[in-house]
């Protein structure tokens, strides 16, 4: 019986979720480079706890941190060597109890990251695995092969790295291990229970620690297909998911729903309504809703919303489609428009709408339009921050932040760069530190001049002290679309559509009227509308510009 396909149906017949994360709007929190308390660059958790305060008075209802254990740093933290401690280089587990502590006491909720896929290569488990022998118990907690050809050299097959190069590094002895990302994070073999225990363990300390959930870094990629068989089509982390192509033998394999059923459980033995938040780069929608079935997982980012052309058709396809396949299950649908891994959403929608989406953008490639790309930003914003359902933020986009486009190719340190062999940049131009007083040493992220990565001088004119209280400014128009969220309950829903052209999207939530005008002539809102707030300033004859969103009353 394929219970996995019975679960489906049975769950479709269910009441919608309902819970705090159903309609809460998260922050995320990228530590190295959110606020520097120390003046060595790098930004820590006593920054962040100094900073809560500022995502209080924003109007967000939770933070997720990502990872900051301790780490050799091969990617940014993302190759964890120790679960359950925090990296000296951000503070110590008093400052993360700190930290959790001071949000609680300001309303916000903490959600941090969890990394299941693999670990670093400096884990005591992946060292016991070097010294080990082939088929050790120790080898078995990770992926090792023995290669192929009559002495093993060439890898087992021929998966690729998303970061670029084979996604298989040889040991001393002739064996074979496998790492979908960075040699220096090799993949854990999630067939054996051994590992399925400690990263229960691992959730139980967090747990205890008052978290209150965790976002789960690669949710798609625990399971591999048994045979391990070779694929094809180029290893893009969204390679093959596609309705009309097959499922690659890497990713969102169905056994992955049996590991998130036992994580539900074991949150749900907590009090305080604890979720699960599944980074999973899966298509169709109707997929990834099987991660947040109501056995399994809270929320799951809404990818294929982040990547959508800025187009009236597109936009109200994946809105139409996610929140189908979401209601299908009882979830909510969870917005989400940048965050660490992709260009930031003020430069990425300034540049063509019929270009594809870049891995990073540096010095020499073709630059965005910084004005067209802040414009479009923020009716995007206010388009999603409309959307039945929650919402996640990235940490700058409330100030209007662009990618850092011409950040120097030597200051790099995403490994995309390197194992790529320079053909992407990377993400580090969406990490560069945020600014938060134009006038300050490293504009106000650390109390000296020391930034791990170089700020643009452009950051004066987006920092936080000069768009307070200033009409207008992009962080105004966040803290206003928020309150306005609240107080109309848009979360909740349901969305009406009113039109859907090639031009205009318009619709009523929580008894708001919401339009956004993709075309270039200028619409007009109803006679005698209260407009409530707009993304832009309005015609001198009360129409809505090219590029605008506008929330308004009847």
């Amino acid at each position: 019986m394929n219970t996995d396909v019975n679960a489906t149906q049975q769950e479709t017949a269910g009441a919608p979720a309902t819970g705090w994360w159903t309609e809460a709007v998260i922050y995320q929190i990228y530590p190295r480079s959110f606020a520097d308390s120390n003046g060595d660059g790098i930004g820590d958790l006593p920054g962040i706890t100094a900073r809560l305060g500022h995502l209080a008075e924003l109007g967000v209802d939770a933070v997720w941190l990502s990872p900051f254990y301790p780490s050799p740093q091969a990617d940014a933290g993302y190759d964890v060597a120790d679960y359950r401690d925090v990296d000296p280089l951000f503070g110590t587990l008093a400052d993360a109890d700190a930290m959790i502590a001071e949000a609680k006491s300001r309303g916000l909720r903490v959600i941090v990251d969890l990394v299941p896929n693999h670990t670093s290569s400096a884990h005591r488990w992946f060292v016991e695995a070097l010294a080990a022998a082939p088929g050790s118990p120790a080898r078995q907690r990770y992926v090792f092969r023995d290669g192929k050809g009559p002495d093993g050299a060439e890898p087992p097959n021929d998966w690729q790295s998303v970061f670029g190069g084979p996604a298989w590094t040889r040991v001393a002895d002739g064996q074979w291990y496998l790492h979908l990302f960075d040699t220096g994070q090799p993949d854990l073999n999630w067939d054996n229970p051994e590992v399925r225990t400690e990263f229960l363990d691992v959730l139980r300390f967090w747990l205890d620690r008052g978290v209150d959930g965790f976002r789960v870094d690669v949710a798609h990629g625990l399971i591999k297909q048994a045979d391990l068989a070779d694929w094809q089509e180029p290893q893009e982390i969204l390679s093959g998911n596609e309705v009309d192509k097959p499922r690659p033998p890497m990713w969102d394999q169905d056994g992955v729903h049996e590991i998130y059923r036992e994580w539900r459980r074991l949150l749900d033995s907590y009090d305080g309504e604890r979720i699960l938040v599944a980074e999973a780069w899966v298509e169709p929608a109707e997929r990834l809703a099987r991660y947040v079935r109501p056995d399994e997982m809270h929320q799951a980012f809404n990818f294929e919303y982040l990547l959508a052309s800025w187009t009236a058709p597109a936009q109200y396809a994946v809105i139409t489609r996610s929140l189908e396949a979401t209601d299908a299950v009882g979830a909510p649908t969870t917005w989400v428009l940048s965050n660490h891994d992709v260009v930031r959403h003020a430069s990425r929608l300034g540049l063509p709408i019929s270009g594809g989406r870049p891995n990073g953008i540096g010095i020499g490639d073709p630059q965005p339009d910084a004005a067209l790309g802040l414009r479009r930003a923020r009716a995007a914003s206010l388009l999603m921050l409309a959307l039945p359902g929650s919402a996640y933020l990235y940490q700058g986009e409330e100030l209007g932040l662009p990618e850092h486009t011409t950040l120097p190719d030597e200051a790099r340190q995403d490994p995309t760069w390197e194992r790529s062999g320079h053909t992407q940049r990377g993400r580090d131009g969406c990490r560069v530190p945020i600014p938060w007083e134009a006038d300050a040493p490293s504009y106000g992220f650390g109390p000296t001049d020391a930034s791990w990565l170089p700020q643009p001088d452009s950051w004066a004119e987006y920092a936080r002290d000069r768009q307070e209280g200033v009409s207008g400014s992009t962080y105004e128009l966040y803290r206003t679309a928020l309150r306005l969220r609240h107080e109309h309950a848009l979360a909740r829903g349901p969305l009406k559509w009113l039109s859907s052209g090639d031009e205009v999207l318009t619709f009523t939530n929580g008894g708001l009227t919401v339009l956004t005008n993709f075309g270039a002539a200028p619409v007009p809102v109803p006679p005698g509308a209260e407009l409530l707030v707009t993304s832009a300033p309005l015609d001198d004859d009360g129409r809505v510009p090219t590029d605008v969103t506008v929330w308004f009353r009847a």
